[in-house]
C-alpha cells in the first residue's frame, strides 16, 4: 500500500508559478510511475504529467507542455510539479498518483494509489 500526500497548492495570479509536492510512504517500491492529474469543477479528472522511476522518461498533456515540469527525488520519495506561466484554466484540484506499471499511462484506472489532492486557483 502506497500513501500519497500532496502539498503546495494555493492562490496565484495568472503568469505566476507554484510548485506542488507529493510525498510517498508505505510500499514505495510499487510507485514505479508517478503522475499528476487535475480535476476542475464540473469536469472529469485529467492527466497532467507523468515520470518514470529513474526520471528517464516524462510525459505531459499538451495543455501544460512547456509550462509544467515533473520531477522526482527517490531518496526523499517525493515527486514535484513545477508550474510556470499559470493560466486561469489551470485552476483545479491537483492529485498525485502512483502506479506499478512499467510505462507512463494517461488513464485513471492505471493508477491504484491516489492522494487527497491540493487546490490550485489562478486568478486573472
Amino acid at each position: 500500500q502506497v500513501q500519497l500526500v500532496e502539498s503546495g497548492g494555493g492562490l496565484v495570479q495568472a503568469g505566476g508559478s507554484l510548485r506542488l509536492s507529493c510525498a510517498a510512504s508505505g510500499g514505495t517500491l510499487y510507485a514505479i510511475i508517478m503522475g499528476w492529474f487535475r480535476q476542475a469543477p464540473g469536469k472529469e479528472r485529467e492527466f497532467v504529467a507523468g515520470v518514470t522511476r529513474r526520471s528517464a522518461i516524462t510525459d505531459y498533456a499538451d495543455s501544460v507542455k512547456g509550462r509544467f515540469t515533473i520531477s522526482r527525488d527517490n531518496a526523499k520519495n517525493t515527486v514535484y510539479l513545477q508550474m510556470n506561466s499559470l493560466k486561469p484554466e489551470d485552476t483545479a484540484s491537483y492529485f498525485c498518483a502512483a502506479s506499478s506499471a512499467l510505462e507512463i499511462r494517461r488513464t485513471l484506472n492505471e493508477y491504484p494509489y491516489w492522494g487527497q489532492g491540493t487546490q490550485v486557483t489562478v486568478s486573472s
